[in-house]
């Protein structure tokens, strides 16, 4: 058994919260720039120079590469033989998110309330936090920081068996379609496939994690990936709107077994800010 402190958290994911918004991952600026090099459309190409510009002005300033500075999402994958002291895991995550977002002076974003009472927490807390049991006696720690501008444009549709991949694809173009220039794109067309309503969503959630442009393991599902992603760069929607055939950077799906009555499909579009980091303690 290892222990980790709870106080090592905090200060871990203080430090992910404001390199994931410093700092965008290297995979994505390479996709950014391999999509640059292609791009037909001489609005779309600036749009794509300009949107390098800005991530690299944001690394070596340590500013925000957007002012939406995100709703912080927090994937714990915590070792079975890991034991954690010195207080509460959730308690020391939302510590952190508070102290990151308060000393790097990025925007909070939280309501506490949705309805009635829509004051803002004032640090961006509380994070929505995923944990899974895996083995090992490490913790790993994936914060992901996610804008309202492609969030908002989340999708799910409960197919069924019988309409299948025909309709699958349609949605998810239909989707790509409605959010337009509002989810900021260049996008990463993330899927989930499967599972309940719920386990869908959160499917496609995840795929935001995946190295930009790594096909799946499964060849019928990269099949797939690529065949959505042509789909979606024919709509011609491009760089943040401005026409071309860069709507997208990649599609990630994930999937997960489902109901014999049930084919769930959610789609989460992340924006050009692809903002995730990850830790190993």
């Amino acid at each position: 058994m290892r222990t980790i402190e709870v106080s090592e958290v905090r200060e871990v994911v203080a430090g992910l919260c404001q390199k994931a918004n410093y700092e965008l991952p290297d995979d994505f600026v390479e996709a950014l720039r391999k999509a640059r090099t292609r791009e037909v459309s001489a609005q779309g190409k600036r749009v794509l120079t300009l949107l390098d510009q800005n991530q690299q002005m944001a690394r070596q300033v340590q500013m925000p590469t957007c002012q939406d500075t995100g709703f912080v999402l927090v994937f714990a994958k915590i070792g079975q033989e890991v034991h954690l002291a010195g207080g509460d895991l959730y308690e020391a995550i939302n510590a952190g998110v508070a102290q990151g977002y308060k000393t790097g002076y990025l925007r909070p974003s939280i309501v506490k309330d949705p309805l009635f009472n829509r004051a803002n927490t004032g640090d961006n807390t509380p994070a929505v936090i995923h944990t899974q049991i895996v083995p090992g006696d490490k913790l790993t720690l994936q914060v992901l920081v996610k804008g309202a501008g492609s969030e908002n444009y989340t999708r799910l549709a409960m197919l069924t068996p019988a309409q299948g991949l025909p309709a699958l694809k349609a949605f998810v173009i239909e989707t790509v379609k409605i959010a337009g220039p509002n989810a900021c794109p260049p996008f990463i067309v993330c899927v989930g496939v499967g599972g309940t309503a719920d386990r869908a969503l959160l499917l496609a959630k995840e795929a935001s994690l995946r190295h930009v442009g790594e096909p799946h393991s499964d060849i019928q599902v990269a099949g797939l990936e690529q065949e959505l992603l042509e789909m979606v760069n024919a709509t011609g929607i491009g760089p943040q709107g401005y026409g071309g055939q860069t709507t997208a950077l990649a599609c990630h799906i994930e999937r997960a077994p489902t109901h014999i009555a049930s084919l769930p499909v959610a789609v989460n579009l992340q924006c050009h800010a692809v903002r995730h980091q990850e830790a190993v303690l």
